[in-house]
């Protein structure tokens, strides 16, 4: 709820002024699209996962399944060439999840599998959604706003309706703020529309490759901020992904 609320009830004027019936243009349908693949449920797929495994798992396999996707399907889509090279580097971060997929299997179970699972199945997600921004030529700012009206016209009252107010005040009033400005404005919106423009800017497969990013920064956040330290299958699977997103990230 925070995730897309607050961001979306602040852009709501905008999409009103340039025309809340098609949107600004983009279409309800195609809005609707973009909100499940980049919005909350995309959203929810990733926070599952993250109560299930370790945080390293996702930090990980969600940008490099990203990544993976995006080049798979900037090809297919949007018929950009897919080079030996990012070729190459598609096989070592598939190698490099396959560390993460067997200590799941070793050490977590059933319930590390599943979570491990959703990581894919969002980062599919992520990447899709840029994708169709690419094709469908959507700037990071429409995007932004198409979102956020559908995440506050459709969705927050359907969370309401099921969840009601006490959802929300069962946290401290600090613990909602905190959510509000950290999900709603650094990870809610402002990735929608950072990650809009690079597309538009350099493509799709070289723009689904920035999350490689992310790995680094979540051991280095995670360590600093919930005394995380990954284990040696993880570091070593981390590392792995990080050589290939080298070689797929490369001209």
């Amino acid at each position: 709820f925070h995730r897309f609320f607050w961001s979306g009830l602040l852009v709501l004027p905008l999409i009103v002024r340039e025309g809340l019936r098609d949107l600004g243009g983009i279409g309800w349908g195609r809005a609707s699209v973009m909100t499940i693949l980049s919005g909350p449920p995309q959203s929810l797929l990733a926070y599952t996962g993250f109560i299930l495994v370790p945080l390293g798992h996702g930090t990980t396999i969600q940008p490099a399944c990203a990544a993976l996707s995006g080049l798979v399907l900037a090809s297919l889509i949007l018929h950009e060439k897919a080079t030996l090279q990012r070729i190459f580097g598609g096989a070592i971060i598939i190698a490099g999840l396959l560390m993460f997929g067997g200590e799941s299997l070793t050490t977590i179970a059933k319930s590390g599998v599943g979570g491990d699972l959703l990581f894919p199945t969002a980062g599919l997600f992520w990447a899709t959604s840029g994708t169709l921004l690419r094709l469908w030529n959507v700037a990071g700012t429409r995007a932004v706003t198409a979102v956020g009206a559908v995440s506050v016209i459709v969705l927050a009252p359907i969370y309401l309706l099921i969840y009601g107010i006490s959802g929300l005040t069962k946290q401290s009033l600090f613990e909602n703020l905190l959510q509000a400005v950290v999900q709603g404005g650094i990870a809610g919106a402002l990735p929608i529309y950072l990650f809009a423009h690079a597309v538009i800017a350099l493509g799709g497969g070289r723009a689904a490759t920035f999350p490689a990013l992310v790995p680094v920064f979540g051991v280095i956040i995670g360590y600093f901020a919930l005394g995380v330290v990954p284990s040696l299958a993880q570091f070593v699977g981390m590392l792995i992904v990080l050589v290939g997103f080298h070689f797929a990230l490369r001209r």
